[in-house]
Protein backbone atom coordinates (compact mmCIF):
# COMPACT_ATOMS: atom_id res chain seq x y z
CA UNK A 1 0.00 0.00 0.00
CA UNK A 2 1.16 3.57 -0.88
CA UNK A 3 1.20 6.44 1.69
CA UNK A 4 -1.46 8.06 -0.68
CA UNK A 5 -3.45 5.23 -0.24
CA UNK A 6 -2.94 5.01 3.20
CA UNK A 7 -3.68 9.01 3.98
CA UNK A 8 -7.02 8.30 2.20
CA UNK A 9 -8.16 5.40 4.41
CA UNK A 10 -7.01 6.55 7.36
CA UNK A 11 -9.20 9.80 6.78
CA UNK A 12 -11.96 7.80 6.19
CA UNK A 13 -11.78 5.43 9.06
CA UNK A 14 -11.22 8.37 10.88
CA UNK A 15 -14.36 10.00 9.26
CA UNK A 16 -16.57 7.09 10.47
CA UNK A 17 -15.49 6.80 13.97
CA UNK A 18 -16.06 10.22 14.34
CA UNK A 19 -19.70 9.98 12.98
CA UNK A 20 -20.23 7.01 15.65
CA UNK A 21 -18.77 8.89 18.24
CA UNK A 22 -20.93 11.67 17.54
CA UNK A 23 -23.78 9.62 17.72
CA UNK A 24 -23.02 8.01 20.80
CA UNK A 25 -21.97 11.38 22.63
CA UNK A 26 -25.13 12.83 21.25
CA UNK A 27 -27.44 10.40 22.85
CA UNK A 28 -26.30 12.54 26.22
CA UNK A 29 -26.51 16.47 26.44
CA UNK A 30 -24.13 18.40 24.51
CA UNK A 31 -24.99 21.85 25.62
CA UNK A 32 -25.14 23.77 28.47
CA UNK A 33 -27.61 23.00 30.81
CA UNK A 34 -28.18 26.34 32.88
CA UNK A 35 -27.84 25.52 36.79
CA UNK A 36 -25.50 22.18 35.88
CA UNK A 37 -22.94 23.17 33.27
CA UNK A 38 -22.10 20.84 30.33
CA UNK A 39 -23.83 18.32 29.59
CA UNK A 40 -22.33 14.38 29.77
CA UNK A 41 -21.88 14.27 26.31
CA UNK A 42 -20.20 17.61 25.30
CA UNK A 43 -16.97 16.90 25.83
CA UNK A 44 -16.34 13.89 23.31
CA UNK A 45 -19.35 15.36 20.94
CA UNK A 46 -17.40 18.43 19.91
CA UNK A 47 -13.77 16.53 19.93
CA UNK A 48 -15.32 14.17 17.61
CA UNK A 49 -16.70 16.81 15.51
CA UNK A 50 -13.20 18.48 15.37
CA UNK A 51 -11.81 15.13 14.61
CA UNK A 52 -14.41 14.90 11.99
CA UNK A 53 -13.39 18.56 10.40
CA UNK A 54 -10.00 17.62 10.77
CA UNK A 55 -10.55 14.30 8.43
CA UNK A 56 -12.27 16.45 5.53
CA UNK A 57 -9.49 18.81 5.82
CA UNK A 58 -7.15 16.00 5.62
CA UNK A 59 -9.40 14.24 2.34
CA UNK A 60 -9.51 18.15 0.45
CA UNK A 61 -5.38 18.11 0.59
CA UNK A 62 -5.83 14.48 -0.58
CA UNK A 63 -7.45 15.52 -3.38
CA UNK A 64 -5.39 18.68 -4.46
CA UNK A 65 -2.71 16.71 -3.47
CA UNK A 66 -1.24 19.79 -1.42
CA UNK A 67 0.77 17.20 1.55
CA UNK A 68 3.67 15.13 1.41
CA UNK A 69 1.51 12.51 2.16
CA UNK A 70 -1.11 12.87 -0.72
CA UNK A 71 1.58 13.51 -3.52
CA UNK A 72 3.97 10.21 -2.26
CA UNK A 73 3.63 6.92 -3.70
CA UNK A 74 6.28 5.51 -1.39
CA UNK A 75 5.50 2.36 0.41
CA UNK A 76 3.73 3.47 3.63
CA UNK A 77 4.63 0.67 5.98
CA UNK A 78 8.58 -0.60 5.52
CA UNK A 79 10.72 -3.00 7.83
CA UNK A 80 11.29 -0.42 10.28
CA UNK A 81 7.83 0.97 10.33
CA UNK A 82 6.15 -2.37 11.06
CA UNK A 83 9.06 -2.82 13.39
CA UNK A 84 7.77 0.31 15.11
CA UNK A 85 4.31 -0.36 15.00
CA UNK A 86 4.43 -3.72 16.89
CA UNK A 87 6.55 -1.96 19.78
CA UNK A 88 3.94 0.66 20.43
CA UNK A 89 1.07 -1.83 19.73
CA UNK A 90 2.29 -3.92 22.37
CA UNK A 91 3.45 -1.76 24.80
CA UNK A 92 0.20 0.04 24.75
CA UNK A 93 -1.69 -3.10 25.11
CA UNK A 94 0.86 -4.47 28.10
CA UNK A 95 -0.75 -0.82 29.70
CA UNK A 96 -4.02 -1.33 29.24
CA UNK A 97 -3.98 -4.72 31.13
CA UNK A 98 -1.86 -3.19 33.89
CA UNK A 99 -4.89 -0.49 34.26
CA UNK A 100 -7.22 -2.60 36.34
CA UNK A 101 -3.73 -3.58 38.91
CA UNK A 102 -1.91 -0.33 39.15
CA UNK A 103 -4.28 1.94 37.79
CA UNK A 104 -5.06 4.61 34.88
CA UNK A 105 -2.53 7.21 36.42
CA UNK A 106 -0.04 4.43 37.15
CA UNK A 107 0.06 2.91 33.98
CA UNK A 108 0.13 6.61 31.93
CA UNK A 109 3.31 6.77 33.75
CA UNK A 110 4.74 3.54 33.09
CA UNK A 111 4.17 4.01 29.01
CA UNK A 112 5.42 7.23 29.36
CA UNK A 113 8.49 6.75 31.03
CA UNK A 114 9.02 3.41 28.71
CA UNK A 115 8.41 5.27 25.37
CA UNK A 116 10.34 8.50 26.23
CA UNK A 117 13.50 7.11 27.93
CA UNK A 118 13.68 3.37 25.94
CA UNK A 119 11.66 4.47 22.46
CA UNK A 120 12.33 7.50 22.21
CA UNK A 121 15.79 8.29 23.92
CA UNK A 122 14.80 11.66 25.69
CA UNK A 123 16.40 13.11 28.60
CA UNK A 124 16.45 11.77 31.54
CA UNK A 125 15.30 15.64 32.59
CA UNK A 126 12.50 15.42 30.25
CA UNK A 127 11.29 11.81 30.67
CA UNK A 128 11.08 12.54 34.67
CA UNK A 129 9.00 15.89 34.26
CA UNK A 130 6.49 14.23 31.67
CA UNK A 131 6.24 10.70 33.51
CA UNK A 132 5.95 12.71 36.68
CA UNK A 133 3.63 16.04 35.30
CA UNK A 134 1.22 13.69 32.83
CA UNK A 135 -0.56 11.63 35.46
CA UNK A 136 -1.41 14.80 37.71
CA UNK A 137 -2.62 16.90 34.39
CA UNK A 138 -5.01 14.09 33.99
CA UNK A 139 -6.08 13.79 37.51
CA UNK A 140 -7.26 17.08 37.84
CA UNK A 141 -8.80 17.28 34.24
CA UNK A 142 -11.06 14.00 34.87
CA UNK A 143 -11.57 13.42 38.25
CA UNK A 144 -11.53 17.70 39.32
CA UNK A 145 -13.31 19.70 36.23
CA UNK A 146 -14.93 16.44 34.55
CA UNK A 147 -16.13 14.64 37.76
CA UNK A 148 -14.86 11.56 36.13
CA UNK A 149 -13.08 8.67 38.18
CA UNK A 150 -11.27 7.04 36.14
CA UNK A 151 -9.55 3.43 37.67
CA UNK A 152 -6.90 3.55 40.25
CA UNK A 153 -6.11 0.20 41.33
CA UNK A 154 -3.71 -0.25 44.04
CA UNK A 155 -2.74 3.07 43.87
CA UNK A 156 -6.09 4.65 45.29
CA UNK A 157 -5.34 5.08 48.99
CA UNK A 158 -2.23 7.61 47.28
CA UNK A 159 -5.90 9.93 46.02
CA UNK A 160 -7.44 10.07 49.51
CA UNK A 161 -5.33 13.41 50.20
CA UNK A 162 -6.25 15.37 46.67
CA UNK A 163 -9.79 13.78 46.86
CA UNK A 164 -9.83 15.93 50.62
CA UNK A 165 -8.58 18.97 49.00
CA UNK A 166 -10.62 19.24 46.03
CA UNK A 167 -14.23 17.14 46.48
Amino acid sequence: MSTRQADILGSIALAILSIYFMNESAKLPIGYIPGEGLGGGAFPFWASLGMLICCIWNGINWLARTSESSCSHNLYLNQQGLRSFAINSGSLVVALGIIPFIGMYGAVMLFLFSHLRFIGKRSWLLTTILTLTAPIVMFFFFEVALTITLPKGMTEPLFYPLYDLFL
